[in-house]
């Protein structure tokens, strides 16, 4: 006797074995002993949620000659014709290879014959999105008043491609992914069934791979025991035979990512190629990790979703606290972009390597997350002694966190640079008209600069220093403000001026990265008097 896949052999038969989707079975079941069911339904959510074996039960169970709850009872002659796809009261008709006006007008034809056993005939229409506009249109008046014993019921994956006219003519049933506890649950449910041994720690990246689909969960799973048959399926064979990474493996990335180690990173990734691994998954499952990692930052009580065992969350507290959390979405964003990138790559090891360079190397980049992490590297070194100046700068003094530029590692020292000794008579004018300046403003441009601050950029320019946003996107992003901005310095101070935009998101980050020019200006007057 021929195999049979494990999604086909466990496939339910009645209601009671659907998981993951009660909101619809017990609206379907209700409708059923109530006897007010619908005309037409659709069913839309992604692969494997159930909307194609609801259906079936369905049709089984509004022509079961003895319900019971409203659920087929399987053993009637209508329920085993069914069960058996030799009724001719239900039609399974495939929209992706029957998508044409004239495959429409066959079923359009055959409604005007009533069933000749049963209640009612039922068109399972499956990928309904498939068909064309003139099958859509043929379909449309039908669908819309058909004799009492037909049941329409649509499925799709992609519902946004269904005319409007045709969703306003049937009751919409939205298919959840199934949770990962619900799949693991069930997956252990069926291998006491199967009497296999496998690890609980196998079935739960099992249902975790499967993202939401109780079908692919049952694919992969007969696809690791096929491999290992015969002996006990564990969470290595598991990673083994699906191509994945260990998560242990996803901290010692972080570790050399952390130390800016691209050497390490690049051999670690080296080590994952040379077993086999495969390279798209390994991506989506250290987004993944990343995404633990931000949970536990920005809550206490997250165990719950994260969904790891105790011993791997001791592991994540651990590594979460090495890192923050602007550092954790900056490589969240990078690997996200990968994601899209990589799908269909020649070459997905070189982009995974840009990627990991990236995560290592911020001043590569000039987004804020990258900024911010520049901002901590240099924090850190001055915590550890060490000076940071401008590369090629070589004044003794100077507020380094006042100017932009790549960093040089300097003699190491112990005390705080002192402010910059000079400052270029024109930003001095500037910067003591400044709130005549903004006074002669119009709105918006007014209230954006009202809270501004004032710095110098490293190359001596005046440095308008807005929040981070509306503001900053309002000079950066928007053509024309800007340069408007400059004229009206210049005009003021009567020298031309080039005006630099930087942000920040706070006033405290501006206080401890900038120079204050409207406070020494202020100190210089006081002193000069």
């Amino acid at each position: 006797m021929s195999y049979t896949a494990l999604y086909r052999k466990f496939r339910p038969d009645c209601f009671e074995d659907v998981k993951g989707q009660e909101h619809i079975v017990t609206t379907l079941q209700n409708q059923i002993k109530a006897e007010r069911i619908g005309h037409a339904y659709l069913f839309c959510g992604t692969r494997g949620t159930g909307k194609t074996t609801i259906a079936k039960i369905f049709a089984k169970a509004v022509n079961c000659e003895q319900p019971v709850e409203g659920s087929p009872c399987g053993e009637c002659p209508t329920c085993k014709a069914i069960a058996a796809g030799a009724s001719m009261n239900v039609i399974e008709i495939d929209a992706a290879s029957n998508n044409g006006v004239d495959n429409i007008r066959e079923i359009v034809e055959e409604v005007s014959y009533s069933p000749a056993a049963g209640k009612y005939k039922v068109y399972i229409i499956d990928e309904v999105h498939m068909l064309s506009i003139g099958a859509f249109n043929a379909l449309l008046k039908t669908l819309e008043e058909p004799p009492s014993y037909v049941i329409f019921i649509l499925a799709t994956t992609e519902v946004h491609k269904i005319p409007i006219t045709i969703l306003s003519r049937c009751q919409r049933y939205d298919f959840r992914r199934i949770t990962i506890d619900t799949i693991a649950a069930r997956l252990r449910e069926l291998m006491e069934k199967e009497q296999i041994q496998v690890e609980d720690k196998a079935l739960r990246y099992v249902a975790k791979t499967a993202d939401g689909s109780m079908r692919d969960a049952l694919s992969l799973l007969d696809q690791c025991i096929a491999f290992h048959f015969g002996q006990e399926l564990t969470y290595d064979k598991v990673l083994d035979v699906l191509g994945a990474v260990d998560t242990e493996v996803f901290g010692r990335l972080l570790r050399h990512v952390l130390e800016r180690n691209v050497t390490g990173c690049v051999e670690l990734l080296e080590e994952i190629v040379m077993q086999g691994r495969e390279l798209t998954q390994f991506v989506a499952d250290f987004t993944w990790y990343l995404r633990n990692l931000l949970l536990i930052k920005s809550s206490d009580d997250i165990e719950d979703v994260i969904d790891v065992s105790t011993d791997n969350l001791v592991r994540l507290r651990e590594e979460a606290g090495m890192i923050e959390v602007d550092a954790i979405m900056r490589y969240i964003r990078i690997f996200s972009e990968l994601s899209g990138q990589i799908r269909y790559a020649a070459q997905k090891r070189i982009l995974i390597e840009i990627a990991l360079i990236k995560l290592c190397r911020p001043d590569m980049e000039k987004d804020y997350e990258s900024v911010v992490e520049r901002v901590r590297a240099v924090e850190e070194k001055i915590e550890n002694g060490i000076a940071v100046v401008p590369a090629g700068a070589t004044y003794s003094g100077g507020n380094v966190g006042a100017y932009g530029g790549g960093m040089a590692e300097a003699a190491t020292v112990k005390e705080r640079p002192p402010l910059p000794a000079a400052i270029p008579e024109d930003v001095q004018e500037a910067v003591n008209r400044w709130p005549v300046i903004v006074g002669q403003m119009s709105m918006p441009m007014k209230q954006y600069l009202k809270n501004a601050n004032l710095s110098l950029s490293g190359d001596n320019k005046l440095m308008v220093v807005v929040e981070d946003g509306l503001a900053y996107d309002y000079f950066t992003k928007q053509e024309g403000h800007k340069e408007l901005l400059s004229r009206m310095v210049s005009e003021a101070v009567g020298k031309e001026i080039d005006v630099m935009i930087q942000s920040v998101p706070d006033k405290n980050t501006f206080v401890q990265n900038y120079v204050d020019l409207s406070q020494i200006i202020h100190m210089e007057i006081e002193e000069e008097e």
